[in-house]
């Protein structure tokens, strides 16, 4: 082990020395270290512009999808008549015009007994449901009306049993089914004292469309109060009965498609503000981004600009989308235009926009790989850098002890120097 006597004997301060000398030695690790952080900043900048390039394939391929295309929107005339269009493939335009007939329900069913002891004299009761469903119910452990709504409730049926006491020692057995709809309305052979009555019987949901029957109209009914079939892709719920003339109107939804338009310029506008920070050079005080002086990158805002003024074959110029170049080099949208054309010529516009999206997209994807494979390269050279830095740590190390142990060794032999000298001065003063 080397021991530091630091300008023990030479006055010097050693281990300073030393510091400043490994400084010197450490210049070539200090400039990869410097190098290293450089591309690790460009790395993240590429990064960061791949995630604007990726936001434009997203946004590309949604505006490509035909749900988009087939985006719809229901409008009802009734407040008690709501209509709900789902996101899909399937979705049909149209109208349609009924009466509310009824309204779906649920069956409520009742009977009386005493509050204590038996309510029938049978061991088990039978319950049919309404689509034809026979279930015999075991209730021979406690025939009370309390055991009767126990077994009831347990056997899962769809039917919810409850007590509830009267005055005069009396109570009802009330039995409702959970789900409306004569399928699931139900008779209870069950043998009790007192009859059961049925307060609210059990009905489907009834429209009739486009008038009577004899007029070439007809009538639709749900277990539920929702209607799936009268429109495909649409979902029409009625609350209320006697509502006639009621009308469902379903169009497309040029709203939506203008969104997702509106969304893949937003994109594009995203990307180039991205290139421009991450290339950008600050004349005043000489700064630079991590990307200053990337062709490569910038070459990508350009290209993209060129899908904009290079417009489409067999179409034209997309001005007439409603898109155009701007003169700080981005994108502009004009929603209302793009909405006018499409409405005057909705499948001459829909091919032209998802071609264009087509473009856009196979675009995106070739300069994400591009950037991506740069990423890669810088990566695997910052691995390579890191290893060589490493490296030099050991060295520097080793270089550290020597220098340490020869400044000792320096320190010692002026000791050894000093000594004889004290000595010799010593004897001659003596003589």
């Amino acid at each position: 082990m080397t021991t530091s006597v630091s300008g023990l004997v030479s006055g010097m301060d050693t281990s300073a020395l030393v510091s400043q000398l490994m400084q010197v030695e450490a210049a070539g690790q200090t400039r990869l270290k410097s190098k290293v952080s450089t591309e690790e900043k460009a790395v993240t900048a590429y990064q960061s512009v791949n995630t604007k390039l990726a936001a434009i394939k997203t946004a590309a391929d949604d505006l490509g999808k035909l749900a988009t295309w087939r985006s719809a929107k229901a409008t009802s005339s009734s407040s008690s008549v709501t209509a709900t269009t789902a996101s899909g493939n399937t979705t049909q335009t149209g109208a349609v015009t009924f009466d509310v007939i009824s309204l779906a329900k649920s069956q409520v069913s009742t009977t009386r007994a005493v509050s204590t002891g038996d309510a029938t004299s049978q061991s088990s009761i039978t319950i049919t449901k309404g689509d034809g469903t026979q279930s015999s119910v075991d209730v021979s452990a406690d025939r009370s009306l309390a055991g009767i709504a126990s077994a009831i409730n347990g056997a899962g049926l769809g039917i919810k049993a409850t007590v509830v006491a009267l005055e005069g020692g009396e109570s009802v057995l009330q039995m409702s089914s959970t789900k409306p709809g004569l399928a699931n309305g139900f008779t209870i052979d069950g043998g009790f004292d007192t009859d059961i009555k049925t307060p609210t019987a059990a009905s489907d949901a009834k429209l009739q469309v486009g008038g009577a029957d004899a007029d070439g109209g007809f009538a639709v009914t749900s277990s539920s109060n929702t209607f799936g079939n009268l429109i495909t892709g649409t979902s029409i719920t009625v609350t209320k009965e006697g509502e006639t003339g009621v009308t469902v109107d379903v169009a497309s939804d040029t709203s939506a498609i203008t969104a997702k338009v509106k969304s893949l310029v937003d994109a594009m506008n995203g990307t180039f503000s991205e290139i421009g920070k991450q290339t950008a050079y600050n004349s005043s005080n000489k700064g630079s981004a991590a990307l200053t002086g990337d062709f490569a990158v910038r070459q990508i805002s350009q290209r993209l600009l060129g899908t904009v003024s290079g417009g489409l074959d067999n179409f034209g110029s997309l001005s007439k989308l409603g898109i155009s170049l701007t003169r700080d080099g981005t994108v502009s949208f004009d929603e209302a235009k793009f909405k006018n054309t499409y409405e005057a010529d909705p499948d001459a516009i829909k091919t032209a926009t998802t071609a264009y999206a087509t473009g856009v997209k196979e675009l995106a994807d070739r300069s994400q790989t591009g950037v991506t494979d740069v990423i890669n390269g810088r990566k695997s050279l910052i691995d390579d850098m890191n290893d060589q830095i490493s490296n030099w740590d050991i060295r520097l190390a080793t270089r550290k002890t020597a220098l340490t142990r020869q400044f000792a060794n320096l320190e010692t032999s002026l000791s050894s120097m000093k000594n004889q000298s004290n000595w010799l001065a010593g004897q001659l003063a003596g003589l």
